[in-house]
């Protein structure tokens, strides 16, 4: 049919006397390039109007099929309709660069299938990972391991199919990437060891996007913004980003507080020794207060004892876990608890006990805002004996800084 069409317009442009050859032939590429444009908009309507048909439906993949295809239909619309063009002008045209018509629409039908297989995975991931149109929405980390290993397959198939098709022997081509991967293995050590980094974050998942992590090995600690190949981005909490090479995820270890199941108040509270009698009845009232707490986790381990005779205090363990994750929540919660624990304190009479230390002094001693205790008389004359005579050497000594003084000003009259 093609061959059909294209003796007919060859026959047009011959028998057609009215104008000159050139003129027809570009009439001809005009009508050509015109009707794939018409063509290529009557596609895009068609496919958009089916989208928006399937959509309605409850089958997802059939709206990311179309979807897909979209753009990728019009543009092989446009690679066949400005091939069939430059054939036409290539017949009555010498120049050189109507010779590579075949090979670019070789070139054009791998890069649209190409380009065709990257948006499905594009919008596979979408849906697999969206809560809007999955039950039960797959792991974002996984999802973007796999579609990123997807993209990677079909870009190198594509690369080696072009290659055969421009001459190059493909053989010889994963020949030399034998070779040439030893010596790139040695030259990139560091960017291999992170790329196999990301694939044991992706295999093991230890972490995924999302994720408050920290590390107690070295100063890293945010929340997982992406994962690559290379590197992984966290958001630090003062909102700096902090990339850190996949590589090092292998060597250290790493915490992901975000898997947490409770979160924990771990205090110690001390009352004075004056309230040792309100001890048990205090201890009893904190352990069930919390017993009856709405936000104290029953399930987990829940510890209130008297525990030390400190240094000025009698200390009393709280151990328990809230039933929130939520950082701010806890601490509201736990705010809720330390009030009633001091308003259970305070219901006894008792006080939260502070470092205090009481000094005893012997008789005689005298204090710094002058009481002192009991003094014969011999002692008060000779603190008198001694105030009288550091008063002295204080006036000689002033008597001589004044002297010399003078003599220096003198000096400095003198010069």
């Amino acid at each position: 049919m093609i061959e059909k069409a294209t003796a007919m317009v060859d026959g047009w442009i011959e028998s057609f006397d009215l104008l000159p050859q050139e003129w027809r032939v570009g009439l001809v590429v005009f009508a050509l390039v015109f009707g794939t444009a018409t063509v290529a908009y009557l596609a895009s309507y068609f496919i958009g109007a089916l989208e928006r048909k399937f959509s309605n439906t409850r089958n997802l993949w059939d709206d990311a099929l179309l979807h897909a295809a979209r753009k990728p239909l019009v543009g092989f619309v446009w690679l066949q309709g400005v091939y069939w063009a430059a054939e036409v002008a290539h017949k009555y045209s010498d120049a050189t660069i109507f010779e590579a018509n075949e090979t670019v629409l070789k070139m054009g039908f791998i890069w649209i299938l190409v380009w065709s297989l990257l948006r499905l995975i594009k919008q596979s991931e979408k849906i697999l990972v969206s809560p809007m149109k999955m039950k039960t929405p797959m792991d974002y980390t996984t999802v973007n391991a796999v579609s990123k290993l997807s993209r990677a397959v079909v870009i190198i198939t594509a690369v080696l199919i072009a290659m055969q098709s421009l001459g190059y022997s493909i053989s010889g081509v994963l020949a030399f990437g034998g070779v040439g991967g030893i010596a790139v293995g040695f030259a990139a050590k560091d960017l291999l060891a992170n790329f196999f980094g990301g694939f044991i974050i992706h295999l093991d998942r230890p972490f995924k996007v999302g994720d408050w992590v920290r590390s107690p090995d070295r100063d890293i600690e945010g929340v997982v913004e992406h994962i690559g190949w290379r590197l992984t981005t966290l958001r630090t909490f003062d909102l700096r980003p902090l990339y850190v090479p996949n590589a090092a995820f292998t060597t250290i270890a790493v915490e992901n507080p975000s898997r947490m199941r409770n979160r924990r108040i771990s205090e110690t509270i001390g009352i004075r020794y004056a309230d040792v009698s309100q001890m048990g009845d205090i201890v009893g009232d904190i352990r069930s207060m919390l017993e009856n707490h709405e936000e104290i986790d029953q399930d987990q381990t829940l510890i209130v004892n008297f525990v030390a005779f400190n240094a000025s205090s009698l200390d009393i363990m709280v151990y328990t876990f809230t039933k929130t994750t939520k950082w701010v929540e806890f601490h509201e919660v736990k705010q809720d608890v330390l009030l009633q624990i001091s308003n259970i304190i305070e219901g006894y009479g008792a006080e939260v006990a502070f470092p205090t230390r009481t000094l005893h002094l012997p008789e005689g001693v005298r204090l710094a805002n002058g009481k002192a205790g009991k003094k014969d008389d011999s002692d008060q004359s000779d603190e008198s004996e001694a105030a009288d005579h550091r008063k002295s050497k204080t006036t000689a000594s002033e008597s001589g800084q004044s002297t010399r003084y003078g003599d220096a000003e003198a000096e400095g009259e003198g010069e």
